[in-house]
């Protein structure tokens, strides 16, 4: 999980209700999404983020009785946008990165992620070396670095916006093989067209990959999104939202 052009902009409004504690009714938490990691966040027919991230956003605006909005943006503006008060917290499935924790602060995890490599049913590799091969991965992501740090001596690496055109290029045969968060590229492998033509390769492994909400430094938002995960892990409403996207536990 995990160091995206024009953003598709669109909001959903909420008004939330009975918790122990609130923030400020005047104020709007601007939440900031990607929308474009299915299925934890991504844009639905009607132009409304959705997805898992989504939901747990919506969950814990209804425990800090906050009216929230929900907005989308690129992935590579996402923290950039956050320190300028464009929006105030980012639930986009972001890794927690020493990196990035010295430009924003996190709050606890919200669920874990690891890496795994993807590639045609029919290849087989030596991922300990992959030496010659064309490797693909979203830019900026803990995937990206790790293929910076271990294999942009010996293999053609290639970064991409989105992780949609990861997929695309691996269909079309431009790429031999993927490194990606396992979670999302589960969904990938079980919904899409072209799923059943490819498979894992080899075993999840960084799965020390904690993910949390950003909020600018200082921002006592920290405190009331910890306060209100530890409200939806103790009754249920967390696991609700595990079980819509997932057959096991991703926390």
């Amino acid at each position: 999980m995990n160091l995206k052009k024009i953003a598709i902009s669109s909001a959903v409004m909420l008004t939330a209700a009975a918790s122990s504690f609130s923030v400020n009714a005047a104020d709007t938490v601007r939440i900031a999404t990607e929308g474009a990691w299915a299925p934890f966040n991504y844009i639905d027919d009607n132009g409304v983020p959705q997805g898992f991230d989504v939901d747990i956003a919506w969950a814990l605006c209804e425990k800090m009785e906050a009216d929230c909005k929900v907005v989308t943006q690129d992935w590579d503006g996402l923290i950039p946008g956050l320190k300028v008060r464009k929006f105030d917290a980012i639930i986009a499935s972001m890794s927690i990165t020493e990196e990035r924790l010295r430009q924003v602060d996190f709050t606890d995890k919200y669920y874990s992620g690891g890496l795994r490599f993807l590639a045609p049913k029919e290849a087989t590799f030596d991922l300990e070396k992959l030496d010659g091969k064309v490797i693909g991965a979203q830019r900026a992501t803990l995937a990206a670095q790790y293929l910076e740090d271990n294999y942009m001596d010996r293999a053609q690496i290639k970064f991409y916006d989105t992780q949609d055109s990861v997929y695309l290029d691996l269909v079309a045969g431009r790429l031999d093989i993927v490194l990606s968060d396992e979670l999302p590229t589960y969904d990938w492998l079980k919904t899409s067209g072209n799923g059943g033509k490819f498979e894992f390769k080899g075993n999840s492994f960084k799965k020390e990959d904690e993910i949390g909400i950003a909020v600018r430094k200082g921002d006592d938002l920290k405190e009331k999104f910890n306060k209100a995960l530890d409200e939806i892990m103790a009754d249920g409403t967390y696991q609700k939202i595990n079980a819509k996207y997932f057959p096991f536990s991703i926390y």
